[in-house]
């Protein structure tokens, strides 16, 4: 069995963070994928780099340069995270290419706007967006979620769904597109729910008051009697129900589950209760309870879960270290994160003079 995407030519420009995501996801469905480096080779490392391998090149050597266009020439997408106008000045703009090519490009601000040639990281997307705002608990400061919602959701994930999108596109008309991929526009996708919230009047409080946030006592993380947590998603009013009858809590003392006015008070009676047992003991009470109650794992714990595991969810690399498995599932064409390709075979594949510095 073949991945979705076999046939597919991918060239990557070495960068970080969401770029390599977007290629690795391409890599794991089965596309052909190089990553052009630096002669030291790539800074991040683990499964990121999967299922490709990497050439060294350095793009300010004519030669070098020559053999970067060539893959591009050969490609059906390119990749690539810097900042704008730095592919041009080494002409490798999307005006020079050929017209099938996709190519996709991944930064923080946009191609355009105010802000399109400064410097940013995932938290400063975050913060211009409103997101960052919105993840905090009442009266304290906002929390970065880890570098998920830019890098990675926001922008890795959002380039590769618009690189396939001008695939499709591509398979009809013949001509390639340009995929102007940018966090500040992905995060903002990310918050379509809570912006619907806000338009409804479902979402009225400050950060950390509304029903999602940690403000409501059936939506939010209590510690347990040996300094671990647990998570409760108790949203629907028979999983509330059950979420009290676990933890001993008499409806009438708790009262409305909506009443706003009462969530403090009530989230001091649920904290209280789930303080009285251990996690271990709180997982297994609730184990089989439809109350959307769950034990909150350390990575370390996540790879061993038993639910994980029996879906592979997470796997082992050569090295012995977990990772994440590719993602969807295809039933017909299933993702594969399989071991890089000798470089020099995809050279010849493609058609490409070899180089010396490739891994």
């Amino acid at each position: 069995m073949t991945g979705p995407l076999e046939g597919i030519r991918v060239v990557e420009f070495g960068g970080l963070g969401p770029a390599p995501f977007a290629s690795m996801l391409l890599a794991d469905a089965g596309a052909d994928v190089v990553r052009i480096d630096r002669p030291g080779g790539p800074v991040d490392g683990g499964a990121l780099l999967r299922g490709r391998p990497w050439i060294g090149l350095d793009l300010k050597d004519d030669a070098d340069l020559a053999t970067a266009r060539e893959l591009v020439d050969a490609a059906d997408v390119l990749l690539e995270g810097f900042r704008p106008g730095v592919m041009e000045r080494l002409g490798l703009g999307p005006e020079s290419c050929h017209t099938g090519l996709v190519y996709g490009r991944m930064t923080g601000w946009g191609q355009d706007g105010p802000r399109a040639r400064q410097p940013g990281h995932d938290i400063n997307y975050l913060a211009l967006t409103g997101a960052l705002r919105s993840i905090a608990r009442r009266g304290e400061a906002p929390v970065p979620p880890l570098n998920l919602v830019g890098d990675y959701g926001g922008g890795g994930m959002l380039l590769a769904v618009g690189v396939l999108a001008a695939l499709l596109e591509r398979g009809r008309t013949g001509r390639g597109q340009v995929v102007d991929a940018a966090m500040v526009d992905g995060v903002s996708l990310l918050m379509t729910g809570i912006w619907s919230r806000a338009a409804q009047g479902r979402w009225p409080g400050e950060p950390g008051t509304n029903d999602i946030d940690t403000g409501a006592p059936f939506y939010d993380v209590y510690a347990t009697a040996d300094g671990e947590y647990m998570a409760v998603g108790s949203i629907e009013p028979q999983f509330w129900r059950r979420l009290l009858d676990g933890l001993g809590l008499a409806p009438e003392v708790v009262g409305d589950q909506w009443d706003r006015a009462r969530w403090p008070e009530v989230k001091v009676l649920v904290a209280a209760a789930f303080a009285t047992r251990t996690r271990a003991e709180w997982t297994e009470r609730f184990d089989d309870v439809d109350a959307c109650v769950t034990p909150v794992l350390s990575m370390r714990e996540a790879a061993a879960d038993p639910h994980l595991a029996a879906r592979a969810t997470l796997v082992r690399d050569a090295d012995g270290h977990p990772g994440p498995a590719p993602a969807p599932r295809l039933s017909g064409t299933p993702l594969r994160c399989g071991p890089a390709d000798d470089p020099r075979a995809l050279l010849a594949r493609w058609g490409v003079g070899t180089v010396g510095a490739a891994s």
